[in-house]
Order: C-alpha cells, then structure tokens, then sequence
C-alpha cells in the first residue's frame, strides 16, 4: 500500500488525453466503431484530435450549466464516446456516472435517483426505446448526444462553446462513479477518487513495464463504463503506444482488425478471449504478433489461456491474468507462458502486488481455509472505493478493521501464499466442492463447449448450463466421459450463449440464471 501512496496526485481524468498529446500529439487512437461524438475519417484519429473533442465538449457542458461536483449521469448507446465524455465531465470538475447501455430502464432511473438529480447525457435512441418518462423528473436536465426530443437539450447546440481552462479537483475528491456488475441484484454505485484510480494504475503499469520495453499496438475490448478502461488507456497513451478499441467481440470482426493492426497486446475480458479462441485456427495469424494477453478482475479458464498463447508467433508470449474488483481494482496478478498445462489448475489467480496490495482468507467456520473448506477472501488496496453512492451502510458490510475488504469470493492460499479463488459466496453449492474448477475440467475435455456455468437448482443438486460452438447438438456420450470423475450433477442444459443473463463485462448472472431455470423448468 506505501508504494501506492507516495507522490500519488490522482489520476487526473480531465486532462489525461491533453498530457498525452503533449508528450505523443501524433499517436493514433483507431475504432471499429462510429461515434457520436466526433465522426473521425477511418474511424480514426490523432491522441491531438482526441484531446481536442473532449475539450470541445467540456465546453459545451458547461456551456449548458454543468460545474465542479455537479454529477454528470452519461448513459448511452454503446460507444467509445462514452470514455470521451466521462473525460470531458471529469474536465469540468463535475463527476462522471457512468451507467452501461446494457442496463434496463428500470435499474437506470433507480440510479439516477440515487445520484440525486444530476445531469443525465443520453440519445434520442435511449429516450424512445428504453428510458421510462420519469427520468426527466428525477435529473436537472437532459442533454443529448444524438438525435432531438422535446423536452432535452441537443449537445449540438452548444457548438462553437468558448472553451474552458480545465478544473482540477483534489485528488480526494470523487472524479467517477460506476457501478458494479449486478450478478446478485441492483447494481451499486461505486465512488472512485483521483487517489485512488492512480493507486489501480501503479501496481498494473509496474507489471507492464518490464514486459513492453518497446512500442506496441494495444488492442482494448472492455467495458466503456469500467474503470479499468481509464487505467488501461493511461497506461497506453502516456507510452505513445497506438490504441485500437474495439466495441464488437465478434470473433469475424476482430479477426480482420488484428489480422490488418498485428497487435502486441490484447486486453479484454475473460469471456471476449473464450469468444477469440477460434482465432487460434484463423491461417491469417490474427493473434501472431501478441506479446502480452492481459485479462481483467477474474479468473479465466486454462484452455483459454493455452489456446491463445499457441497461436502467438512472439518468441515468449504471456499470459497476465488481473484478479479483483469494481470496488479495490486489481489485487492479485499471475502470469502464464506456453509451458502452461491446459490441464493446469485454473483456480490459481495469483500472488498480490509487492508493497501494493495484500490479501488474507479468512475462516467461515472457525477452521482453517483450505482447498476442502474456503474462507472468505479479503483484500487490502489503495484502491478501494470510498463508498457506494447512497449506500454506506452497505458499504460499511464489507469493510473491516484494518481496511479489509470482503470481495464476495471464496477460496484459499496455498504455503507459498498463491491465492485460489473457488467460487462466489452466493453461488457455493454445499458437498459439491468448487464449481468453477468442475467448470474448467468440462472445458478443458470437450472442445466444442464455449461456455459452462454450474449452477444451484431448484432441489439443491447442481445443474450444469452449456452452450457450444455454433449451437450443436450437445453429445450426450461425450458429455457423460467428460463428466466422469466430477461431483453428481444434474442432466445439461443447452442454451445459446447469446441468451444466458450477462454484466456489462460479458459475466453470465448466475443468480439470474439458476431463477430463470427455477421459474421454468428448463427453460432459460
């Protein structure tokens, strides 16, 4: 924790693409997207221009009233530009809450009230199609990125606005909200300092550092309403490395984009990289020339990591796996080469950041945590939120004395100090043992399994969700050996991936799922 203290001034939000531009004025930032925002020729443009559109459009918002610690709700259609206008809020001195486009119309406006009447950036899309009416009631003012409605204002017409120097904020202040995934209920609305955003980015560029000694595309497919986004992009723009991000997973899309760009570095989330394993085969090399695959806040399955790392032609490859949270950030690293075992126990996450973060598991039943019998996993980090916007006493649940924070998961640390991450707490399925090493050993066996979530049944027993490539029939005889040797479990069930609950970051919902399954038989 000292070493994320010293010197730490805050990450500076408003201003992070103009100190890129100073130091990089000509490095690119490309998309595979259109934005709102600003439409760049070739979806591309210079980390010069990009500085430039979150300044134009710092000025239109406070052109349209917005001021320091006002709260600046941007919930939109998908889109890199909602990064831009957090950047842009955050220039102002306001603070960003960033709601993902994914979030129904009912959790969004129980948000919003929770911001207590703040600004709110939307389209005309959002508005028609999604958002209830009385959302205008619950904010000061709506503004628009896209499109006209009656009763808000377009950002367009604030056009030509005179620009702003930018506001800084001490670094105790908030500087962004987000929300965490909501896999067990309404999401909360996680409140991020200067401080301790900076305090995520130091233990991650420390890791990055010795492994890029040169200049590397950086490919991004994460969340725009996450915060690693901010610290990733940080890291990337501060080293003059070209960014691409990517708004679609689709392996078709991504493929062409790496197969053309040739990144060194890809940073997704674990369930984009399962999606990418069948760029492995792709004879244009997509994943080739990648140095660093760096997954993001959870545990990620070990056939993954062993396809990925084969496809690449770069002499030592790795794999970096980022175990945490939305609440401390990243606690927990570990790295993979090719010599990686696609058999290998893929519950080990890691060992905590030197001098940065600290980890302990503790008893739930007064014996000690072990492979058999897992504590609750605590963490120790600069980077924890401050409070749940609205909820501090639900905050104040999952802190402890001496800064401990309950991440929600169970697991144990082996004599070296590895921590092993079992399961969630409210997905534990008593006598049947850790569901997402079951999970694992099905993927590791049966190569046309995309995706396998366990969960607990109406009756207790453990029902085993599947979905496989390109939606094939599921073979019974193939399942039944991959099975054999695993804790009793109910008969699968087949669903389209497309069809199971998912977070903003792609994580399926088991709680969602195992009611769904309840509520319908079968049926998802």
């Amino acid at each position: 924790m000292l070493l994320q203290r010293i010197g730490n001034r805050g990450i500076r939000l408003g201003t992070l693409f103009e100190r890129a531009a100073a130091r990089h004025p000509a490095n690119v930032l490309i998309l595979d997207h259109d934005l709102d925002l600003a439409p760049w020729p070739g979806r591309r443009a210079t980390v010069a221009e990009v500085a430039d559109t979150v300044d134009d459009y710092a000025a239109r918002l406070w052109a349209a009233g917005v001021r320091p610690a006002d709260r600046v709700v941007v919930h939109k259609s998908d889109g890199f530009d909602i990064t831009l206008l957090a950047c842009a809020v955050a220039r102002t001195g306001a603070v960003p809450v960033l709601l993902s486009p994914a979030l129904d119309g009912a959790t969004v406006l129980a948000l919003v009230r929770r911001a207590d009447r703040p600004y709110l950036v939307t389209d005309r899309a959002k508005l028609d199609t999604e958002l209830p009416p009385e959302v205008f009631g619950a904010t000061r003012r709506v503004l628009l990125t896209s499109g006209e409605h009656d009763d808000a204002v377009p950002l367009a017409a604030y056009e030509g606005a005179r620009r702003i120097p930018p506001v800084t904020m001490p670094p105790e202040h908030p500087t962004l909200i987000t929300h965490t995934s909501g896999t067990t209920g309404t999401p909360k609305l996680a409140v991020h300092t200067g401080r301790s955003l900076q305090a995520r980015y130091r233990p991650q560029a420390s890791v990055v550092a010795p492994v890029l000694r040169r200049r590397e595309t950086i490919a991004l497919h994460v969340s725009f309403v996450h915060s690693r986004l901010f610290t990733a992009l940080a890291i990337s723009l501060l080293r003059g490395f070209p960014i691409l991000v990517l708004a679609d997973s689709r392996p078709d899309n991504a493929g062409d984009l790496f197969a053309r760009l040739r990144p060194g570095v890809l940073e997704a989330h674990p369930n984009s990289f399962m999606e990418w394993e069948e760029l492995a085969g792709d004879p244009r090399e997509p994943l080739g020339n990648v140095k660093l695959f760096s997954s993001t806040f959870d545990a990620i399955h070990p056939r993954t990591v062993h396809r990925l790392l084969g496809a690449s032609r770069r002499k030592n490859p790795l794999f970096g796996q980022l175990y945490g949270q939305s609440e401390v950030g990243p606690a927990v690293v570990r790295a993979f080469t090719r010599r990686r075992s696609p058999e290998a126990d893929g519950r080990c996450v890691g060992m905590p950041f030197p001098g940065m973060t600290d980890v302990r598991v503790v008893s739930r039943d007064g014996n000690p945590p072990s492979e058999t019998n897992p504590g609750y996993i605590e963490v120790r980090s600069e980077g924890r939120i401050v409070t749940y916007l609205g909820e501090p006493e639900r905050y104040g649940d999952q802190l402890s004395e001496g800064g401990w924070w309950r991440m929600g998961d169970v697991g144990y640390r082996t004599r070296w100090g590895c921590v092993h991450l079992l399961d969630r707490e409210v997905d534990l399925i008593e006598g049947f043992g850790s569901t997402l090493a079951a999970e694992d050993v099905l993927l590791g066996r049966l190569a046309d399994l995309v995706e396998v979530v366990i969960v607990r049944g109406a009756d207790g027993r453990a029902v085993p969700v599947v979905c496989t490539r390109d939606d094939k029939p599921l073979d019974p005889a193939a399942w039944k050996a991959a099975a054999a040797g695993l804790a009793p479990m109910a008969d699968p069930v087949q669903r389209r991936h497309a069809d199971l609950p998912q977070t903003a970051t792609t994580k399926i919902k088991r709680l969602e799922l195992a009611r769904l399954l309840a509520d319908g038989g079968s049926d998802v």
